[in-house]
C-alpha cells in the first residue's frame, strides 16, 4: 500500500452537500423578489447557466467578479424577468452563506484521517461564501489549510493552486500527496496536471468520459479507509 502524508479534499459535493445548499439559497433569493417560484423550472434553468459560467471560470475565460452576475444575467434573460443581477447575486450569496450541510460520512472520515495525515482543502468558490461555509464551520479544525480560488487568484484545474497550497503548508513531496474530489474536470484533471495521485469520489456512479484516469475511484467516503489505513 502506498504511503501518503498529505490528503487534499475538494469541498462541494465531496464533503459538503452543495445541491442541498444551492436549492435552499436559490429558492430563498427568488422568493425575496416575489417570483412565482417553480423549483422544477427555475432551479433547473439556474443550474444550467451556473454550470456554464463555472466551466468558463475554470477555463479562465471569465473572472470571479464576472461570474457572480453573469449567471443571473443569462437566467433572467432566458425566463424574461427584469431584476438587478447584482442584487440577485447578493441575496443568493447571503443565503448560501447560511447553508453548510455536510455529506454523509464527511466529518467521520476527516476525524479518522486527521490522526495520521496532514489534511488540506482546495475549493473553486467565492471567498465570502466559502469562508462562511467552511472556515467558520466545525470541520475547519481538521485542515492545515483551506484554499479558496477567489482568494488565491487561481482555480482548479490550474496546477498553480496546488503549488499555492503546498507552499502554504510547507509540503514538497508530490509523491506523498493525494487529492480527493468529485469533479473530473477540476479535481482529477487538476491533480493530474500537478503530478499528484487522484481519487475520484464518484458517488453517483457516472461514466468517466474525459479520458482522465484517476488513481482511485470510490463511491462512498468511508472507502478511503481501504486506500489509506
Amino acid at each position: 500500500m502506498k504511503r501518503y502524508e498529505l490528503i487534499i479534499f475538494d469541498a462541494d459535493e465531496t464533503l459538503l452537500d452543495f445541491e442541498k445548499a444551492e436549492k435552499y439559497a436559490f429558492e430563498k433569493a427568488m422568493r425575496y423578489f416575489n417570483i412565482n417560484y417553480d423549483e422544477e423550472y427555475h432551479l433547473k434553468e439556474y443550474k444550467k447557466f451556473n454550470k456554464q459560467v463555472w466551466d468558463e471560470f475554470e477555463r479562465e475565460l471569465i473572472s470571479a467578479e464576472e461570474l457572480k452576475v453573469e449567471r443571473f444575467k443569462r437566467l433572467f434573460k432566458e425566463i424574461n424577468i427584469s431584476i438587478d443581477c447584482k442584487e440577485a447575486n447578493d441575496k443568493y450569496t447571503s443565503a448560501l452563506c447560511e447553508a453548510s450541510f455536510l455529506l454523509d460520512g464527511a466529518e467521520d472520515i476527516l476525524e479518522i484521517l486527521s490522526k495520521d495525515y496532514k489534511l488540506a482543502l482546495i475549493t473553486n468558490g467565492l471567498l465570502v461564501v466559502q469562508n462562511a461555509r467552511i472556515r467558520r464551520s466545525h470541520i475547519a479544525r481538521y485542515f492545515e489549510a483551506v484554499v479558496i480560488s477567489e482568494e488565491a487568484g487561481i482555480a482548479k484545474p490550474n496546477p498553480g493552486i496546488f503549488q499555492y497550497t503546498f507552499d502554504k503548508i510547507g509540503h514538497k513531496d508530490k509523491s506523498t500527496a493525494l487529492i480527493v474530489g468529485d469533479s473530473l474536470n477540476s479535481d482529477i484533471k487538476g491533480g493530474t496536471n500537478f503530478g499528484i495521485d487522484t481519487c475520484w469520489f464518484n458517488s453517483k456512479g457516472m461514466k468517466g468520459k474525459t479520458g482522465l484516469h484517476p488513481t482511485y475511484e470510490i463511491r462512498r467516503l468511508d472507502e478511503l479507509k481501504d486506500i489509506l489505513l
